[in-house]
């Protein structure tokens, strides 16, 4: 297996295929990238955009180039990362698991009394597979499994574990099964730890919540608090509207699931305690009698009535069944009801609405930032570390620019305000209300310059995703047609962008700054930096289909070039240039230790290996003026950003290490 240095994630499909990737092996390879990480490269419905819908895990998609052309992929000299979907296929006629009545009882999760099966969260056309049965996890996996021994593919990314009846007995088997990398699409709470499973780590969806928290001004909280109040009415902390949707999501869409436990056992409060859960689920096992603290303490957050308490934690019989489906429900309860609803209608700052991500959680401390690395080093020091990816709601460069907002808090409220009035001719029947309204003027000032089509095909997601005047069910054309009009109307109206886009140009520089810091963190922090498709340059895009769309590959091949002549680029392609090429000089460092230095609030100063490479990123102006770092790594360093060398001391002053850009990244030389 090649050593991991950096992933890079390409979505597949008719216009990405495997020769189309192979292609991009050399631009990628002289970026510094050392794997592939594919979407799903199994048979997937007909016209399938992303290919999760898998219907045949046996074959490997023609559509996308069939065996032949990844095994040539492979030979191109990336390794190879997929995306593994083990939880759920296609219920379709073109699966012939599915369409076979024999094979569909035998593969697929099915309930017999209603003869309905168990869905990917609210989706009738994907079907839950048995992975806990031994022959149904060999015939799923003997493709994926024949291309790991065959050194083709040197890891997996497994797709919604949460979802399967045992996760842990699926990894095991995965281990067994000669899969020596895994990584898991864990989503877990801000405080919640990844269990002592056998992967690598997870896809980073922690890692990316912490950044984008760290470069939040936490003094901008009690401002934006108070103008979300003041728009919308809305007084509530996050918990409680997140609370309140989730038991929405119980109470309707997931109402046959609920069914389906409450024919298992007829036990007290369970739609509140499906919604009440803090984490997306518990790994109680009912069979072994396993139950680890982490599951005791969810349990007991959750207020559940004593019966349905005592059944779960083990402690009076009830069906096993029932707590392996109470466990695999909750996780599509949590996801619909908070990333795909409250996500949507709490609006105080927009950059921490994120996967994995607590609205709630205003700002981390460079401190906590550290413990939670050191975290990362001891447990999962070869977690994937990920910014973007094609499930965030807002590309990385998008939350850096709304996130600086905290730091200018009171003069955004002013804007804002400002903006209300002057755009109050412009309103339809009263839409949009000013909680859409809000919402409106955060997207903008993350994604300027945007086209009125994206950002009215992007309000139109939103508006039924909150499911306040409009929803996926039952769209309300009139209302939507209203926030359209709006948006048009917005985007030609003088006087408001004479006062939007000088205030945005302003936020914009701040957030290139913040953008660019949390790359370098991402690419010097313990763990294996993800880079999604077209991110080495400024992407502003928002949730899907917007952050799946073509990218101009010639224009980054064309960047590259310029940097290699000496010419100046976007900064993002030169620092992960600079800092992959320090990685692959030298890869000790990156795998050692993680060592905090004290650098003050403003500032996040650390050491990697044995003080062999500094890394140091400005939070914000002002704080300490200095730098002070141990015995042992005072001497000669040389900058990876511009090749300078100089002498250090104990006490560095931050001028002596920081860029223009507010960056540092130097390795020992002496």
């Amino acid at each position: 297996m090649r050593a991991l240095r950096a992933t890079y994630r390409l979505q597949l499909g008719e216009e990405l295929d495997f020769r189309a990737a192979g292609a991009l092996v050399p631009y990628l390879r002289d970026l510094g990238i050392s794997h592939l990480y594919l979407s799903p490269v199994m048979t997937a419905r007909e016209g399938s955009t992303h290919g999760y819908d898998v219907t045949d895990p046996t074959r490997v998609s023609e559509r996308l180039g069939g065996e032949r052309a990844l095994r040539e992929l492979a030979a191109k000299g990336l390794g190879l990362v997929i995306d593994a979907v083990p939880n759920h296929m296609a219920a379709c006629e073109e699966n012939r698991f599915w369409a076979d009545p024999e094979l569909r009882r035998h593969f697929f999760d099915i309930d017999e009394c209603t003869g309905r099966h168990r869905r990917f969260f609210d989706i009738d056309g994907m079907a839950g597979v048995r992975q806990e049965d031994a022959e149904g996890f060999q015939v799923t996996h003997a493709k994926l499994l024949e291309l790991v021994r065959d050194g083709l593919v040197d890891g997996l990314r497994i797709d919604h574990p949460d979802g399967l009846a045992d996760p842990a007995g699926y990894l095991r088997r995965l281990r067994d099964a000669g899969v020596e990398r895994v990584w898991v699409e864990k989503i877990l709470a801000v405080d919640e730890r990844l269990r002592d499973w056998p992967v690598q780590g997870t896809v980073g969806y922690e890692f990316m919540n912490d950044v984008t928290a760290l470069f939040v001004g936490q003094s901008g909280e009690r401002v934006l608090s108070d103008l979300m109040t003041e728009l919308s009415g809305e007084r509530r902390q996050f918990w409680e509207l997140a609370l309140e949707a989730k038991l929405e999501q119980a109470r309707t869409t997931f109402t046959p699931e609920v069914e389906r436990l409450r024919r298992l056992a007829e036990l007290p409060g369970i739609p509140e305690a499906l919604a009440k859960l803090p984490v997306y689920r518990t790994y109680v096992d009912p069979l072994r009698g396993d139950l680890e603290a982490d599951d005791r303490g969810a349990i007991e957050h959750a207020q559940m009535p004593p019966p349905l308490a005592a059944a779960l934690q083990l402690e009076e019989p009830v069906a096993p069944e029932f707590v392996v489906r109470f466990q695999q429900t909750s996780p599509a309860i949590t996801a619909k009801g908070v990333e795909d609803t409250a996500f949507y209608r709490y609006t105080r700052l927009l950059a921490l609405n994120e996967v994995g991500g607590d609205p709630g959680r205003f700002g981390l401390g460079v401190e906590c930032f550290h413990a939670r690395n050191v975290e990362r080093a001891r447990r999962f020091p070869r977690g994937l570390l990920a910014t973007s990816t094609h499930d965030t709601k807002r590309s990385a460069d998008v939350r850096a620019r709304i996130g600086a907002l905290a730091g200018m808090a009171a003069r955004w409220r002013e804007h804002v305000l400002r903006w209300r009035e002057l755009n109050t001719p412009l309103r339809d029947g009263g839409a949009p209300d000013p909680n859409e309204e809000y919402w409106i003027y955060q997207t903008l000032v993350g994604t300027w310059p945007i086209s009125v089509e994206r950002l009215s095909d992007h309000m139109r997601k939103a508006l039924r995703e909150a499911k306040r005047h409009t929803n996926w069910v039952a769209p309300d054309s009139g209302w939507e047609r209203g926030v359209e009009r709006f948006c048009w109307r917005l985007l030609e109206h003088r006087p408001f962008l004479e006062d939007f886009e000088p205030f945005a140009a302003e936020v914009a520089a701040a957030g290139r700054r913040a953008a660019l810091g949390g790359l370098l963190l991402k690419l010097t922090c313990p763990g294996v930096p993800d880079i999604y498709q077209g991110d080495e340059l400024e992407q502003l895009t928002l949730v899907d289909p917007d952050n799946r769309g073509a990218i101009d590959w010639q224009r980054r091949r064309d960047q590259l070039t310029r940097l290699r002549a000496g010419a100046d680029v976007d900064p993002k392609l030169a620092l992960i240039v600079d800092a992959l090429a320090l990685r692959a000089r030298r890869p000790h460092p990156f795998e050692g230790a993680y060592v905090p230095l004290p650098a003050g609030p403003t500032v996040c100063a650390f050491l990697r290996g044995n003080a062999e490479v500094l890394v140091v990123v400005r939070l914000v102006e002002g704080g300490v003026p200095s730098l002070v770092l141990p015995e042992e790594a005072c001497g000669e360093w040389r900058s990876s950003l511009d090749g300078a060398t100089r002498e250090l001391d104990r006490v560095v002053p931050f001028d002596d290490v920081l860029g223009p850009l507010g960056i540092g990244l130097l390795e020992r030389v002496g």
